[in-house]
């Protein structure tokens, strides 16, 4: 009987272990090694072409690295126009860490004269993880809707993919689960 209220024990702590691997959240480095920077040549889509590559959820965070420039989140109007004078929120810092606090649509251009026609910007859509209830409606491409709760400071390199970590986290709390309901299903 013992040995039963031990194993018990172990299984619920690894449930709980499992609760935090479900709850991840990853942040990116934007742009890959190359950072946040004024495209050269013909590659003016190399940040929506890095974005596309990756799934962001709430909770990730994009690291911008860069010097002498800056990052706006901007809507839609003034991504498309490249408008820097009316910016949802702006940072200079040369290290930004930026979180999102909810789905949809964010769009992002350089403060700098000239870096955003020239590539120098990205649209970002954060995903409804599953499980999560979303609050509000689901935001358009074109609405370019409120802050995502962005936050300056450097927390280090980018971790692999939000996505798979959900998916493992899932199939091991689901694992976990299982083995509590066969074993209390033993003890009673």
């Amino acid at each position: 009987m013992a040995s039963f209220k031990f194993l018990f024990s172990t299984i619920l702590f690894l449930s709980s272990v499992a609760t935090i691997a479900v709850s991840a959240v990853s942040e990116f480095y934007v742009g890959g090694d190359k950072g946040w920077m004024k495209p050269t040549g013909s590659n003016t889509e190399m940040f929506d072409k890095w974005a596309s590559k990756n799934r962001f959820h709430v909770g990730d965070s994009l690291y911008f690295k860069y010097q002498n420039d800056s990052v706006l989140e901007v809507n839609y109007n003034n991504y498309k126009n490249c408008n820097v004078s009316d910016p949802i929120s702006k940072f200079n810092d040369g290290n930004t860490v930026y979180r999102f606090g909810r789905y949809g649509f964010f769009y992002f251009i350089s403060g700098e004269p000239g870096h955003c026609k020239s590539g120098q910007k990205m649209v970002i859509r954060v995903m409804v993880q599953p499980g999560i209830e979303p609050s509000g409606s689901a935001l358009s491409p074109g609405s370019g809707a409120g802050a995502g709760g962005g936050t300056s400071g450097s927390s280090g390199l980018p971790t692999s993919n939000s996505t798979i970590k959900l998916s493992v986290g899932s199939y091991f709390k689901t694992l976990i689960s299982g083995m509590i309901v066969a074993l209390y299903c033993l003890l009673v």
